[in-house]
């Protein structure tokens, strides 16, 4: 089954290391996308209940860090996840390539 898009991109961005909410947005932004904070919330709230991200008790020094933000990492669950959408795509482009369907890379 697909992931949303959202979740790709967040998945995506939490493969590159720990992150909290405004960096992940700034990571999706980065890709060329557009990911709100409504939107991202809901669905890290999604992904956490899924099992394929986690919220971190640890903390940067407070010198370093904001009280508010909460900072999330991939789970095995979510590597798993991500991997098999990334072979999911690979595969559809894999399709979109063979003679007849109209499509090659220039």
């Amino acid at each position: 089954m697909a992931l949303p898009e959202s979740h790709l991109k967040i998945l995506i961005a939490l493969a590159e290391g720990d992150r909290h909410g405004y960096a992940i947005m700034q990571s999706v932004r980065a890709d060329g996308g557009q990911l709100g904070p409504g939107a991202l919330y809901a669905a890290l709230g999604r992904l956490t209940d899924a099992g394929q991200i986690e919220e971190l008790d640890e903390r940067p020094a407070a010198e370093l860090d904001d009280a508010r933000r909460r900072y999330y990492r991939l789970t095995l669950a979510g590597h798993t996840a991500l991997t098999a959408e990334l072979n999911r795509l690979n595969a559809l482009l894999d399709r979109a390539r063979l003679p007849g369907v109209g499509w090659a890379p220039a």
